[in-house]
This record gives C-alpha cells, sequence and structure tokens, in this order.
C-alpha cells in the first residue's frame, strides 16, 4: 500500500513536486485547500505525512504555517529544496497574443512581475493555487486564458508553455518541511528544528546563541513569532546545523538552563540538493 501524503493545493502543485523530489512518484497525494486541512488530517492519521511550505528564498517565510506547528506539535523529519520554475502556460493552438488573462497565485505573480509589466492589454488575477488555475484553463477550455505554474501542471492538464523561466530571480527555492506524527530516530541527522522562550533579562537571546557557537553549532535560521496573549513575549523557532553529533547534545544541554518551553521539533538529515 502507496505512502499517503496530504499537501495543500491542486494536484501537479509545487508542493506535489516537493512530495515526489521527497518520497517518490510511487505515492497517493492528498490535496487539500489548506495548510490546516493538511494538518487536520495528519492529526486523525487519515494520512502518513504533510510536506509543508515554510520559507521562500524571495518571499520570506510563511508566517502562518510557523502556528500550526506550534498548535500540532508535529514532529519534523525532513526537509526538500525546490528550485521553483514558473512558466507560461495555455491551451495548444493558443499563442501569446491571444491571451487577454492570466491567473496563478499571487506569489508566483509577483515572482514573475517583470515579465508581466511588458505585456499589454493583458488583465492578471490571483487564483487559490498555481497548478488549480492550469486545471481551470484545461476543465473549461479557456482560449484567452494563462496560467503561470510549473511544468508538472503543463504535463497533467495538456496544456502548452508559451513561455518558460518567466520569474524575475532564477534563484527562486522554497523549502518544505515533512512531518508525521510519530518520532522518527535518523542515524546520521545533522540538523534540528528547535522552539523555545527566553527571560526578558538583557540579553537573554545573546546567551543562548552564544551557547551553540561554543559548540561549533551552525544556525541557518531564527524566526520569532509572538506569544498569543502575551504583550512582549516570543517563541524562537531555530534550525541548527552540526557536524558532530556531541556538539549538539552538549549544547543542548546548555541551552536548557536558558530557555523556557524549549522543543526539540524534529532531528533530521540536511538536505542539500535544489
Amino acid at each position: 500500500m502507496s505512502l499517503k501524503v496530504a499537501i495543500q493545493g491542486t494536484r501537479a502543485s509545487f508542493h506535489e513536486e516537493a512530495a515526489f523530489k521527497y518520497f517518490g512518484e510511487e505515492i497517493e497525494t492528498i490535496e487539500c485547500d489548506s495548510f490546516k486541512k493538511t494538518c487536520e488530517l495528519l492529526k486523525q492519521k487519515k494520512t502518513d505525512y504533510v510536506v509543508m511550505a515554510i520559507e521562500n528564498s524571495i518571499a520570506g517565510s510563511l508566517l502562518p504555517n510557523y502556528n500550526l506547528l506550534r498548535d500540532y506539535k508535529f514532529h519534523i523529519v525532513g526537509e526538500v529544496h525546490l528550485n521553483i520554475q514558473q512558466h507560461l502556460m495555455a491551451l495548444p493552438g493558443v499563442k501569446l497574443e491571444d491571451i487577454r488573462h492570466i491567473e496563478s497565485h499571487p506569489i508566483a505573480i509577483r515572482q514573475c512581475e517583470e515579465y508581466l509589466t511588458e505585456l499589454q492589454n493583458v488583465k492578471i488575477s490571483e487564483g487559490m493555487d498555481t497548478a488549480a488555475c492550469a486545471k481551470k484553463i484545461a476543465d473549461n477550455g479557456l482560449k484567452d486564458t494563462a496560467a503561470i505554474a510549473g511544468q508538472l501542471a503543463a504535463k497533467i492538464y495538456g496544456l502548452n508553455i508559451l513561455d518558460r523561466r518567466i520569474e524575475t530571480n532564477k534563484k527562486n527555492t522554497t523549502r518544505f518541511l515533512i512531518l508525521q506524527n510519530d518520532i522518527i530516530e535518523h542515524k546520521n541527522a545533522n540538523k534540528a528544528s528547535l522552539s523555545f522562550q527566553t527571560g526578558n533579562n538583557v540579553g537573554a537571546l545573546a546567551n543562548i546563541l552564544q551557547c551553540f557557537a561554543e559548540q561549533n553549532i551552525n544556525l541557518s535560521k531564527i524566526q520569532s513569532m509572538p506569544v498569543i496573549g502575551k504583550r512582549n513575549e516570543y517563541d524562537f523557532y531555530v534550525d541548527v546545523e552540526w557536524k558532530k553529533q556531541a556538539e549538539f547534545d552538549t549544547a543542548i544541554r546548555k541551552v536548557l538552563k536558558h530557555t523556557i518551553n524549549f522543543n526539540i521539533m524534529g532531528e533530521y538529515v540536511k538536505n542539500e540538493k535544489i
């Protein structure tokens, strides 16, 4: 029986591409219209994993997803990086000069602003998902409309790519987390996602970061989020990387003395393939 993986978005979305990249294509992806829905399915054990975008190299962190990580307390068991390549696509036979409407996800539209500003007499509209916009064109036979989406969407929905790589920044990558209910121990783990709060004393966060530095632990990301209902209090989400497990273990023991509500959200193998 194939693994069930919940994704936000429609079939052929970038979330599905990320799922295929991590698990291979012999999986069953479950389409969800929101990130919260993916989490609910995992909580109810109706899916084995969730693939969740957490940050984009251009748009930054997806802050609402940090709230979901906090609320659902799933375990992060892996990560995958995907090079986001945006293409303009339409029905076979349709030419660029036939296009009067272009639809895509608002972030995808922003990623392609330079290209889009050069087009004339074209209305740009926001949709729920890149792949969903491609599917809409195919389902409704729209001959005056193009979508901005990934190559997989063109393949799945039988669309022709009018222009390739229309994103402004060609080094556009998104990092996705792999979430599961159960802890998976990785013998070769070299990265971890942590969350904690600090005291209000001067230099509280600096003391914690110093504990990592003293043990040669690299901080690859730090994100703060307000603690709901508490003024001037923050949850810190930190990704750390190490070469020696013993140094990581020592750093954690030291950090525990300086933090409140410390949690190891997951230890996993760093993904370096883009």
